[in-house]
């Protein structure tokens, strides 16, 4: 055996090597300087989460406080709050309980935010869950008169794309976003809004007034609850955000909600790992996911800012497709026929007409009807596979809205989601 014999500074520069390592065993990780703030979720569902809510009113109290600047962590659930599975099948969405829609992270306490100012809430991070699922639930969605069945499509998920056994040869890309996000109202807001929503239920509109049963927390919004009966439902989007559903709000971009209370109530749910702009079917790929978003306040901003807004960079050009097939809608219809959005109307001018005056939803519905006519057509996929598709992968685009009667409104599929 042959010896080496060091020399002092050899001896030395071996010991310091040796020491470093031990000290920096974990490399640069040990090195910090982001403040985080992780709204954590527990249990099988928000009924059994401290820090989850379903509705919304100024008294739910915080569960988190945090600095403009600091990274806050929003452990989320999938907008059902359900035990849906990869293993789930149509007889499955019957048993959901819409009551239970949206379950919400938070709400977080902005120190320094104020009523009348503006929150600016910038999109870090969205890692998503391992499974979602986009669903037709009956009596819900764009084209329910035509879809009354349920149906599920179950995904299997990554940060690169969405693939199906139930849709076979298609990959969705990865273009994750927040559904629902935004910040409690204030009470004047409250009361605003449930009287516009009443009025609008008294002639036969949709509205959704406040239910009690699976309302969460229970101490507010609950049967026994102290507002029970204003706690507000967070299927719609209103003017503080929730359940908004606008995909280009992509990581990058930063959101601009007004404060409505001290410390605005800042919270995060339903997110998307991608979604047709439209939304369709009534549902996107839904998925529980782990969300980081930063904030900052701009000091009275809410004088001008009423409801949210959004701003960014190069984040719009990475929700555009490759390739692309489009179709594009007017407002006709068949005589005879009465579209659901307008039934509550009761218009007798409209049934026998075939061309309804500047009407975008009709456009649209018209677009989406030519849509899926072409994907049965072209790609041989059954009628509930096409409207599934068109709900993740289809953009509804305005056209224009000065040639009347006829506004125009684009169906946009992404050819990029065939993998054949």
């Amino acid at each position: 055996m042959m010896l080496t014999r060091m020399t002092g500074s050899a001896l030395a520069f071996a010991a310091l090597s040796i020491a470093w390592g031990a000290a920096a065993r974990a490399d640069t990780t040990d090195a910090t300087w982001q403040n985080k703030v992780v709204v954590a979720k527990a249990g099988a569902h928000c009924a059994d989460d401290p820090n989850c809510f379903n509705r919304y009113h100024p008294t739910i109290p915080a569960v988190a406080r945090a600095k403009p600047g600091d990274y806050i962590i929003f452990e989320t659930r999938d907008a059902l709050d359900s035990d849906l599975d990869l293993n789930s099948v149509a007889d499955d969405v019957t048993a959901v309980d819409l009551n239970l829609v949206h379950p919400m992270t938070g709400p977080v306490h902005i120190e320094g935010a104020k009523r009348g100012d503006v929150l600016a809430v910038t999109l870090v991070d969205i890692e998503p869950d391992q499974y979602g699922y986009t669903v037709i639930v009956p009596g819900f969605g764009f084209l329910r008169d035509l879809y009354p069945d349920p149906y599920i499509v179950n995904w299997r998920l990554s940060r690169l794309k969405a693939v199906s056994d139930g849709m076979p040869g298609i990959a969705i890309p990865y273009q994750g976003f927040m559904g629902s996000v935004g910040v409690q109202p204030g009470a004047p807001e409250v009361a605003a809004w449930l009287a516009r929503e009443k009025g609008l239920s008294d002639v036969g509109g949709i509205a959704l007034p406040p239910q009690p049963i699976g309302a969460q927390p229970v101490a507010v919004c609950g049967p026994q609850g102290s507002a029970k009966m204003e706690c507000l439902r967070t299927i719609p989007p209103r003017e503080n955000g929730g359940n908004m559903d606008v995909k280009q709000m992509q990581v990058g971009t930063t959101l601009l909600l007004p404060c409505f209370i001290d410390g605005c109530g800042l919270f995060v749910g339903d997110v998307h790992y991608a979604q047709g702009d439209g939304e369709v079917a009534g549902t996107a790929i839904e998925t529980g996911a782990v969300v980081t978003v930063r904030t900052a306040i701009r000091k009275g901003g809410g004088t001008h800012i009423t409801q949210p807004h959004f701003e960014g960079g190069a984040q719009l050009k990475a929700t555009m497709p490759s390739r692309f097939y489009a179709t594009t809608g007017l407002p006709l219809k068949k005589a005879g026929e009465i579209p659901p959005y307008v039934t509550y109307l009761a218009s007798t001018k409209i049934e026998n007409l075939e061309n309804l005056s500047e009407d975008l939803t009709l456009a649209a519905r018209d677009a989406l009807i030519q849509m899926i006519d072409y994907l049965m057509r072209e790609h041989g996929l059954t009628r509930e596979q096409a409207y599934v598709l068109c709900s993740v992968a289809v953009d509804l685009r305005v056209g224009q809205v000065v040639d009347v009667p006829n506004y125009v409104v684009s169906a946009v599929l992404n050819l990029d989601v065939f993998e054949n």
